[in-house]
């Protein structure tokens, strides 16, 4: 039984930290524009795949065999 007590508490404070720091980062304006983050995401990682050397696969759609 003392264990599920330690859990529940150990539970309750994380739940509150969570809170807290969600209020806190809302006030800091830490989420005014999250959509830019985001784009340069999306941008980066599209930019990685046009640079990357196309596989025997996705030339001519056969499976490239290991010789």
């Amino acid at each position: 039984m003392e264990l599920t007590w330690i859990s529940i508490a150990a539970s309750l404070a994380m739940g509150a930290g969570a809170a807290f720091l969600f209020v806190f980062a809302v006030k800091r304006d830490w989420m005014r524009n999250i959509e830019d983050a985001k784009y340069q995401v999306f941008w980066s990682d599209k930019q990685d795949h046009e640079q990357a050397k196309p596989s025997q696969e996705t030339t001519d759609g056969s499976q490239s065999k290991a010789e």
